[in-house]
C-alpha cells in the first residue's frame, strides 16, 4: 500500500505528456529515416532502431530518478554540478569531433554528449545557491554569484564549438527574476539583443547615430520639463550603447565562423542561399508548406522520402510533422509542448520549497527556450543553431538529457518537502 501510495503522488499529467511527445517523436523518427531496403526493424543499423533503444534505457532511468529521496538531488546538487564541469572540461582532452564539434565522449559504440545533461546540473546548483542563502537575489555580490554558475558552463561550451548550446544558458536569468532579480537585466536583455540584431541590419554607425538622438531627445524632454537630467548619465548610457554596437560588428565579422555569418545574413534577409549553408532550412519551409491542412500521411511525405532535407531525423524533425501531419498535426504536438510547459511552471510555482520551486522554474524556461527556438529555426525565424527539440529530435543524449531534467522535477514536486525535509 505504501509503494501504491508513493506512486500516486507523482504528477501523472506530466508523466503522460512526456510519454506522448516521445511516442509522437519517435514515431516520425521513423518516417524520417525509413527505407524500404533499411532491414529487419532490430537491426541497430536503422536509426528509428537505435531511438527505440534510447527510449527504453530512459524508462529504467525514470525509475532510478523516482526511486532516490528528493532530497538527495538537494544535497548533492554541487557536486553533480562540478562533475558537470569536468565533463565539459575533459572534452578538450578526450572528446571525439563530430560534425565539426568537439561535444562527444565514445563510450563502446555509443557517443555521449555532456551538455546535454549539464543543463540538469546547472539547474540544480542554481537552485541550491539561491535557496541557501534565502534571500531575494539583489546584492550585486549574490547577483555574481549566480550569474557565473550560469556562464562557467556556457564558456566551457561555446569554444568546442557549439553556441546553440550556450545560449540555453540565457533562459536561467528568468528564473532569477523570479526569485527578485531587478527587472532592469531583463530589460538589458531584449535591449542588447535589438541593438544585435539592429547593427547587423544597418551597421553600428547608424546605430550610433540613432542611440545619440534618442539620448538627447530624451535629455532635452527632461530638461524642458525641469527634471534636472544629468548629462553624464545620459552620455554614460549613450557610449556604453554605441560600444557595444561596434563590438557586435566586430564579433560578429571577426570572431563568428562564416557558416554562423551566413546564417544570421540569411534570415535577416541579406543574403539568398537555397542552395548553399541556407539548404537545410528552405527545404524544411518547402516539407513544412507542403503539408497542407492535414499532411500527406504517415511515412509520405515526399521531401522526407526524398533526403530533401539533410539530417531530417535529428534538430529538423518537425519539418516532418509539418508535412507528414500537415497544419492540424504541427498545432497538436505545439499544444502538447506548451501545456507540458505551463504544467511544469504551474506546479514549479505551488512548491513549499525554494529549492523544489527554482528547479522547476528553471526545467519550464529549459523546455520553452529549446522548443521555441527549435521550431523558430525549422520554420526560417530563427538561424540554424543546432538546437533539438526536447524528446523528437534523435539522439540519446537529447532524450536522456531532457529526461533527467523533467523527472528530477517530478521528483521533487512528488515528495513535497521544504528546506530539505520531508513531510
Amino acid at each position: 500500500m505504501a509503494g501504491i501510495k508513493n506512486t500516486l503522488k507523482f504528477d501523472w499529467i506530466i508523466i503522460l505528456l512526456f510519454l506522448s511527445l516521445v511516442s509522437i517523436g519517435w514515431v516520425n523518427i521513423y518516417s524520417a529515416s525509413y527505407t524500404e531496403s533499411g532491414g529487419s526493424f532490430f537491426d541497430f543499423s536503422n536509426i528509428y532502431t537505435k531511438q527505440l533503444l534510447w527510449i527504453c534505457l530512459s524508462l529504467i532511468l525514470i525509475v532510478f530518478i523516482l526511486a532516490l529521496e528528493a532530497k538527495f538531488y538537494e544535497r548533492f546538487s554541487s557536486i553533480i554540478y562540478l562533475v558537470s564541469l569536468l565533463t565539459l572540461l575533459g572534452l578538450y582532452g578526450f572528446g571525439n569531433t563530430i560534425n565539426g564539434a568537439t561535444s562527444w565522449y565514445l563510450i563502446g559504440p555509443a557517443s555521449i554528449q555532456p551538455s546535454e545533461f549539464a543543463k540538469a546540473a546547472t539547474a540544480l546548483a542554481l537552485a541550491k545557491y539561491v535557496s541557501d542563502i534565502q534571500t531575494n537575489i539583489t546584492t550585486f555580490k549574490d547577483q555574481l554569484k549566480a550569474f557565473l554558475i550560469l556562464t562557467l558552463p556556457a564558456l566551457f561550451i561555446i569554444p568546442q564549438p557549439d553556441p546553440g548550446s550556450a545560449l540555453i544558458y540565457v533562459a536561467f536569468i528568468f528564473p532569477l527574476y523570479r526569485e527578485g532579480l531587478h527587472f532592469v537585466y531583463l530589460l538589458l536583455g531584449f535591449f542588447a539583443a535589438a541593438l544585435f540584431v539592429g547593427t547587423l541590419l544597418v551597421g553600428a554607425p547608424w546605430i550610433g547615430l540613432l542611440v545619440g538622438l534618442i539620448a538627447t531627445g530624451i535629455f532635452l524632454k527632461n530638461k524642458k520639463q525641469k527634471q534636472k537630467p544629468s548629462g553624464f548619465k545620459y552620455a554614460t548610457i549613450a557610449i556604453a550603447c554605441v560600444s557595444f554596437a561596434f563590438s557586435v560588428s566586430y564579433i560578429f565579422n571577426n570572431v563568428f565562423e562564416q557558416r554562423h555569418r551566413d546564417r544570421f545574413n540569411i534570415v535577416l534577409g541579406k543574403e539568398i542561399d537555397t542552395k548553399g549553408i541556407g539548404y537545410n532550412t528552405n527545404q524544411s519551409e518547402i516539407a513544412i508548406g507542403s503539408g497542407g491542412w492535414f499532411g500527406k500521411g504517415w511515412t509520405q511525405g515526399t521531401q522526407t522520402k526524398g533526403n530533401f532535407v539533410p539530417e531530417q531525423h535529428t534538430d529538423y524533425i518537425f519539418s516532418t510533422v509539418g508535412e507528414e501531419w500537415g497544419f492540424m498535426g504541427s498545432l497538436g504536438v505545439v499544444i502538447l509542448f506548451i501545456f507540458l510547459i505551463i504544467r511544469v511552471l504551474v506546479l514549479a510555482e505551488k512548491q513549499k520549497s525554494q529549492f523544489a520551486r527554482i528547479y522547476g522554474y528553471s526545467v519550464g524556461v529549459i523546455l520553452f527556450f529549446h522548443f521555441f527556438i527549435n521550431i523558430g529555426m525549422v520554420t526560417g525565424l530563427f538561424p540554424t543553431v543546432g538546437i533539438p527539440l526536447p524528446f523528437f529530435s534523435y539522439g540519446g543524449s537529447s532524450l536522456w538529457g531532457f529526461t533527467v531534467l523533467l523527472f528530477i522535477f517530478v521528483r521533487l514536486d512528488a515528495s513535497n518537502y521544504y528546506f530539505g525535509k520531508e513531510y
